[in-house]
């Protein structure tokens, strides 16, 4: 049973994934203020929105530990997590800075990782 459970916990990640990266993902999100940083916490929900719409599913629990930098290039990963656990990878990268607004793309990891018990 926690086979079948874990399997389809994955197709679920698999296809948010897959999902993610069929739509192409490219986000923008303002910064606000004079500091060109996007915040962990902003990016966090913008990435959890943006994934959700582009896969018509929930928003899932994503975090991210640090802020995206307004540097084209500049790389951060977050973590999505499912509600039993199970975790999946996903990176955003600057693609460019216009004044306060960072554009980025999400990739999402090619698997999950089980939840630990």
């Amino acid at each position: 049973m926690a086979l079948a459970r874990w399997t389809a916990v994955t197709w679920s990640l698999s296809a948010l994934a897959a999902g993610a990266l069929l739509v192409g993902c490219s986000f923008s999100a303002g910064v606000g203020g004079s500091e060109s940083k996007l915040s962990a916490d902003k990016l966090s929900a913008t990435v959890a929105k943006k994934l959700a719409e582009s896969t018509g599913q929930p928003e899932p629990d994503v975090t991210c530990p640090e802020g995206l930098a307004g540097k084209v290039g500049t790389k951060t990963r977050c973590t999505l997590t499912a509600g039993d656990g199970s975790t999946l990878g996903v990176t955003a990268t600057v693609t460019s800075v216009d004044g306060g607004r960072i554009n980025f793309d999400i990739e999402a990891d090619d698997k999950a990782s089980p939840a630990t018990n």
